[in-house]
């Protein structure tokens, strides 16, 4: 019994965290850029929200001074309630997804996520655009 008892409050996120069924429902990815050839591509996501073990989410992402480089779709990652537990006891993560472009294009997504706290932390992602191009872009996340 006390076995159970102890993963159920690994799952939730340990003691004296509330138990709310939405508390990773939704996060935040703050704006981010990086730097390509005689160039800088800025990546913008709103509130990535969680349906089943997969954010999604739109984005933009604007190429200067290539502007018809530019870009939009949307972008989905995949995370199980055992990374989300693992996030939250302040374990770093690796994930995987991908973009989809608005002409149905697709890119593969990885990155890793490592928290400051159980509600915020870093990001590492890397999109690739082709199989020896990829972009890296360097942000922080906040769950809502």
């Amino acid at each position: 019994m006390l076995r159970a008892v102890t993963v159920f409050l690994l799952l939730i996120g340990g003691p004296g965290r509330a138990a709310e069924p939405g508390a990773y429902a939704q996060v935040d990815v703050a704006p981010c850029r990086t730097s390509i050839y005689i160039g800088v591509v800025s990546l913008e996501l709103p509130t990535l929200t969680r349906t089943a073990t997969t954010y999604s989410a739109p984005y933009s992402a604007k190429v200067f001074p290539y502007f018809f480089a530019s870009e939009s779709g949307t972008l989905s990652v995949d995370l199980s309630d055992a990374e989300l537990a693992q996030l939250a006891h302040g374990a770093a993560i690796d994930f995987h997804g991908r973009g989809v472009r608005s002409d149905g294009a697709e890119r593969r997504v990885e990155g890793r996520a490592t928290p400051t706290d159980a509600q915020s932390g870093k990001l590492k992602v890397r999109v690739f655009v082709s199989e020896r191009i990829q972009l890296i872009f360097n942000t922080t996340y906040r769950f809502r």
